[in-house]
């Protein structure tokens, strides 16, 4: 059934009816409009691009679906807000669509009818991710909520700062798991944009017509189903960053769109011929190699020029002297404090593992190590057998489940695991890629799901994302 969304005006203010929509859009924080019961009547531009869900999803939904913060299980601010009407503020969290979650300060107060009675209720969510950034930290080893201390990241330091108070165009680049997100991110909110939205858009999570009507926008009637104009994320993220990761899988149609903004600031959505000026500073990221794609005509040699202003490559983990114990420390500091493990620290058995260890994945990979070590050790220290069992074969190979399970153990491998992969078949031991079986764990889901994406995505225990990514690298056709 399609939702008609209202669009109010405000009368008597001004001479003419004033648009309530756009007055909130022009808002720098998050806000939500609710009913008396809690749910969603409207979600401003700022909400949307922080949360991720637009307010056709949104509408009608309660507030604590959308938000998604502890608060609202602990310490709902509306039901704490006493006969006073008075508003009611604290500090909580929220999840947003891509699983992160965020530090906010939510400030509720009522709406009241021209009787005094209360018809529903205000709520404004700040996002606090500048503010936790301990300014102490920009000094020589570290910047932002990124840590290192080797040479090749004391000199990423050193430039991080400048880039981050221009507004030119930056491309991160760097294997998988060496923080791409993260130095991202840590540029806008050390930006003069800070203020503004940091807007992620995944360039291979998606298929090339849904890509372009999530960044570009569209125009209600646009295509079959577009019942709703869309604003895109470009738009959204108006004097804030649009962060580009995966830039290297941009299909060459969108690519040509890109180039037309970064020449002239305006978007088209999808459907109209009336165009929007937008102030976006731009910052991508891939970890593919984007000359090599230029030369294979995958790649548009002018885009490459015009994201290329400002270059940013991320050493992997194993060319970083010396940050490999001081990240472990940093980790397993952060997950003893989650998990309020009684830890003391690695054990020197352990500890020369984790130093000799190659470390593929990089700072991800890691970081999952320390997480599952934290998870099962059960005293003091943690020991060898606390760690993933994969460390410890000579080869550094993985051994496959059962043929009855396809998909046991496999719930976290959506990064593959280093070195060759041995499986067992028929009774003989064949040397096997982890492409191949990778591939055939996707299309095993994908069989047991009936074809249905997201349900996919939850046996496997993957984010959507990452499922659509790996279809894509695979060129399975479900």
């Amino acid at each position: 059934m399609m939702i008609s969304l209202p669009h109010p005006h405000i009368n008597a203010l001004f001479r003419k009816p004033l648009d309530f929509i756009h007055m909130l859009d022009e808002i720098p924080m998050g806000i939500l409009v609710l009913d008396c019961d809690r749910r969603v009547v409207h979600l401003n531009r700022f909400f949307q691009a922080l949360s991720g869900v637009s307010l056709e999803r949104a509408y009608g939904i309660e507030c604590h679906n959308v938000l998604r913060s502890s608060a609202c299980v602990t310490n709902c601010p509306i039901l704490a807000m006493n006969k006073e009407n008075r508003s009611v503020s604290c500090e909580s969290d929220m999840i947003n669509m891509d699983r992160q979650k965020l530090s906010i300060r939510m400030t509720l107060a009522p709406l009241l009818d021209i009787d005094g009675n209360t018809t529903g209720y205000i709520e404004t969510i700040e996002d606090l991710r500048a503010q936790t950034l301990d300014p102490k930290k920009s000094v020589a080893f570290s910047f932002a909520n990124i840590i290192g201390r080797s040479p090749k990241m004391e000199k990423i330091f050193q430039t991080l700062p400048i880039f981050a108070q221009s507004d030119t165009s930056i491309l991160i680049t760097g294997e998988t798991g060496t923080g791409k997100d993260l130095v991202a991110e840590a540029i806008h909110q050390t930006s003069g944009r800070a203020s503004g939205l940091f807007v992620k858009i995944n360039c291979g999570a998606l298929p090339e017509t849904l890509l372009e009507s999530e960044i570009f926008g569209h125009q209600k009637g646009a295509f079959t189903g577009a019942v709703e104009n869309k604003p895109g994320r470009f738009k959204l993220a108006h004097n804030g960053t649009i962060f580009l990761t995966e830039i290297g899988d941009l299909p060459l149609s969108l690519q040509v769109k890109l180039l037309t903004f970064l020449d002239d600031k305006i978007i088209f959505p999808l459907g109209s011929t009336k165009g929007f000026n937008v102030n976006v500073r731009i910052i991508a990221a891939t970890h593919r190699n984007l000359e090599q794609m230029v030369k294979n005509g995958q790649f548009r040699k002018d885009l490459l020029f015009r994201l290329n202003v400002a270059r940013i490559h991320l050493p992997p983990l194993r060319e970083r002297e010396g940050d490999i114990r001081l990240l472990l420390d940093f980790f397993f500091n952060n997950y003893t404090q989650q998990l309020d493990k009684r830890i003391k620290g690695f054990s020197q058995t352990a500890l020369m593992k984790l130093m000799s260890y190659g470390y593929e994945g990089n700072i991800r990979e890691l970081k999952n190590i320390v997480e599952y070590a934290v998870n099962v050790a059960n005293s003091t220290m943690i020991e060898p057998d606390n760690l993933p069992s994969y460390l410890f074969d000579p080869e550094g190979q993985f051994h496959g489940p059962s043929p009855s399970d396809p998909l046991s153990g496999l719930k976290n491998l959506a990064h593959p695991p280093p070195g060759p992969i041995s499986v067992e078949n028929s009774g003989k031991n064949q040397k096997e890629t982890w492409s191949s079986i990778q591939r055939e764990i996707i299309m095993d889901a994908l069989k047991q799901a009936n074809g249905k994406k997201s349900d996919a995505a939850k046996i496997l225990g993957w984010g959507r994302s990452t499922l659509w990514r790996k279809i894509k690298q695979y060129k399975i056709d479900p």
